[in-house]
């Protein structure tokens, strides 16, 4: 059988409830507050474009080391099997660019 509490006990059980209570509310109302809620959602919006920027730039360099260990070798000499005919590409595609870009004006 449970021993019975003196009237000093539950008072001090009823204040000590009340204070955790209290700590509770306080804690609520700062987290429903408005300012909190804002910056929550701007410390979410911020890791979230951290996240997107991280990967992309993960990305980027990936697919630049990959393009860059095509056109160049392990030694650092420029592959020139491989430039020329990407270079040729690239001028054949700006001279067509251009060549619309006249006929479109003409």
């Amino acid at each position: 059988m449970a021993e019975a509490r003196t009237p000093a006990q539950i008072e001090a059980d009823i204040a000590r409830r009340r204070q955790e209570l209290a700590v509770t509310l306080d804690e609520i109302g700062v987290r429903l507050h408005p300012r909190t809620i804002i910056g929550d959602a701007k410390a979410a919006a911020a890791a979230a474009v951290d996240r997107t920027a991280g990967r992309a730039y993960v990305t980027a360099h990936r697919v630049l080391a990959d393009v860059r260990a095509q056109l160049v070798s392990e030694d650092g000499a420029p592959r020139l099997e491989r430039i020329v005919p990407v270079a040729v590409v690239g001028v054949a595609v700006v001279g067509l660019l251009a060549v619309s870009a006249r006929r479109r004006r003409g």
